[in-house]
């Protein structure tokens, strides 16, 4: 019975996603839907974790907004995620970076992975 489960859980997956994690720089374009017109927008920022496994899997991403931190989780099985394109790529050393909460300024760059 599990096995049939994980079968139907791993048939749901998108696979269409790149691979990012923790530190890298990522937009999400999505699509919001106001009545019956629908328009794309995107959300730039860091991510600062990835949680979950399979159909349950969310990701973090915070961006400054002026002076004011934003935060948005997404699930990565979100039907009206459209695209996620990565601008960088962030070398830390941990899969979930809170302490990017606290810092500002040039203390909250995060260093670029060299490929």
């Amino acid at each position: 019975m599990m096995d049939l489960l994980k079968y139907v859980q791993d048939s749901e997956v998108r696979n269409d996603l790149p691979e990012f994690g923790a530190g890298d720089t990522i937009t999400v374009y999505y699509e919001i839907r106001e009545g019956n017109k629908t328009r794309t927008q995107f959300f730039r920022g860091v991510v600062l974790q990835r949680k979950g496994a399979g159909v349950t899997e969310t990701f973090t991403i915070r961006k400054m907004s002026g002076a004011f931190g934003v935060e948005r989780i997404f699930p990565i099985n979100l039907p009206s995620i459209q695209k996620i394109e990565i601008n960088k790529r962030g070398k830390v050393r941990r899969a979930r970076i809170y302490y990017l909460r606290e810092l500002t300024g040039k203390k909250a760059r995060i260093k670029e992975r060299r490929s």
